[in-house]
């Protein structure tokens, strides 16, 4: 049996989600196979949390842990932290130091997928179409008009590196986007401002099953907001769709689009891309390294609507890992 230390939490704002992702790894884990052990990671600790809810310290030397007077040590991680430090790359960094084997992708990966502007410059090259954009760094001047010449009304403001929509805010008159761009900063010191595309928004999930790269079952949103935000994507606000209502031609391009960049980028493990089609042609937004894990996130309709159950997807996601 080997022992896999499921790692959640996290130092940003997504640590519940993170958590609720957590617990369904460790709920769905294939108990014959594999020890779980829960791993709850906070800048002001990082525990492992027994069945009765006991908490004993990790040592970071190590990464083992000593509990009820033996010392435990991880045949591999399963990475459920969505955001820093699980989704950019440092968690990813510090287990490559310590060679234990981690579910998601390696250090550079994260760090660059987690950065919006950073990757969708890397992706532009290939022909991977995105919105028009413009950044701010903390400090920068802001000349609301320069801003809107550039990306039009209306337009998204978000934070370059967060997950789970905080800090993103739609923008329809200049007069709100000072209001805006301080509503992003409480969540990074980078700004990402993007043209509104008007289109249908799909969100593809992108993963190696069993040595092969597969495109799963492509999820179509309808948000009952004004975008997918927080409340559409945890709270029922949105209608997801899987598969999504797109032409079999449509259905093959913006997959090929996500299967290239997970390529591309030499991706491991899961990825989740979110585009816009507009007239046509699919607009990337943002690919997301650690994608939400719960019983109502995306990749787990999708692995559902491909015959694919949770224990299956997260033993495959496993295997990969320990093969490595």
């Amino acid at each position: 049996m080997k022992n896999i230390a499921i790692i959640m939490g996290g130092y940003s704002s997504e640590y519940k989600i993170s958590l609720i992702s957590g617990n369904v790894v460790y709920k769905f884990l294939d108990q014959n196979k594999y020890n779980g052990f829960r791993i709850h990671i906070f800048k002001e600790k990082w525990v492992y949390v027994d069945d009765a809810d006991n908490e004993f310290p990790i040592d970071k030397n190590d990464f083992s842990v000593t509990a009820n007077g033996s010392k435990i040590t991880f045949d591999g991680v399963f990475n459920a932290i969505h955001g820093t430090p699980g989704e950019d790359g440092l968690m990813q960094a510090y287990f490559e130091l310590l060679g234990i084997p981690q579910t998601s992708c390696d250090y550079y990966q994260a760090a660059l997928t987690f950065n919006k502007r950073d990757l969708l410059s890397v992706l532009k090259p290939y022909g991977i179409k995105t919105a028009i954009s413009y950044y701010l760094n903390k400090g920068d001047a802001i000349n609301t008009t320069e801003i809107i010449n550039k990306v039009g009304l209306p337009c998204f403001v978000k934070p370059n590196k967060a997950g789970s929509s905080f800090g993103i805010s739609k923008v329809k008159t200049e007069a709100e986007l000072p209001v805006a761009i301080e509503t992003a900063y409480k969540e990074d010191n980078e700004i990402i401002i993007e043209s509104f595309l008007d289109g249908t928004e799909v969100s593809v999930g992108v993963i190696n099953y069993k040595g092969e790269i597969i495109v799963l079952p492509i999820t179509e949103i309808v948000s009952e907001n004004d975008f997918f935000d927080y409340e559409a994507k945890y709270q029922g606000k949105s209608q997801e769709i899987t598969p999504a209502r797109l032409s079999d031609e449509m259905t093959q391009k913006v997959g090929a689009i996500a299967k290239r960049a997970y390529e591309v980028l030499k991706m491991k493990g899961f990825s989740r891309s979110e585009f816009i089609i507009v007239n046509g042609e699919p607009h990337m937004l943002e690919m997301n390294t650690i994608p939400g894990l719960t019983t109502e996130s995306l990749i787990p309709q999708q692995a559902a609507a491909a015959g694919i159950s949770l224990t299956d997807l997260f033993t495959n996601a496993i295997e990969l890992a320990l093969a490595n």
